[in-house]
């Protein structure tokens, strides 16, 4: 932390707060990265030693098989949107939503068919609670790129900024429930 403090304050170089702030959504998008990777490592570890060759054709297998494939496609759309977020500044909004959309579906069905009884994750364990944090995630990520969506393309202000900072979002016009602070001093 001291480096970075020193790196920050000396030459001016903050790389995660320019990562931070070239790419909305970065960390959503990383969790799901990270989620969906243990997914798939979770359900390849249990078609490895639960699945023989001759059992492949079971309810558990075939759900189990179908944890990994979610786990697949879920690491890479993660990826390409990750690495394209830190490699360049923009990314189409199109892909980045259709992405979070089609995520989502996967593990709405991935959660229904691997937590339930018949399937890998029914047991507490890490395919059980990953699988439910991807669909969070991707969950959230829609409902950020919504937000996007309905601000007409600017990012919602996120947590880091101010009250104060939501002006900027709203070409420097203060809200209408916004108090003057000018009449408040002229009243007292």
């Amino acid at each position: 932390m001291l480096i970075v403090s020193y790196l920050r304050g000396a030459f001016g170089v903050d790389v995660a707060g320019e990562i931070r702030n070239r790419a909305a959504r970065l960390t959503p998008w990383s969790a799901v990265l990270a989620s969906q990777l243990i997914v798939m490592g979770a359900s390849a570890n249990i078609f490895d030693q639960e699945c023989a060759p001759q059992l492949e054709s079971d309810v558990f297998c075939r759900r189990t098989a179908f944890g990994i494939s979610i786990g697949a496609i879920g690491t890479a759309f993660a990826l390409v949107i990750v690495g394209m977020k830190i490699s360049t500044s923009s990314i189409s909004f199109m892909v980045e939503s259709a992405f979070a959309g089609i995520l989502t579906i996967l593990n709405a069905f991935g959660v229904a068919y691997l937590t339930s009884t018949k399937g890998p994750g029914s047991a507490l364990g890490n395919l059980y609670y990953f699988s439910w944090i991807s669909l969070v995630f991707s969950a959230m990520l829609v409902a950020s790129c919504f937000e996007t969506y309905k601000n007409g393309g600017n990012p919602p202000p996120s947590a880091e900024h101010s009250a104060g900072s939501e002006v900027a979002y709203n070409n420097n016009e203060p809200k209408s429930d916004d108090i003057n602070v000018e009449t408040l001093e002229d009243q007292i």
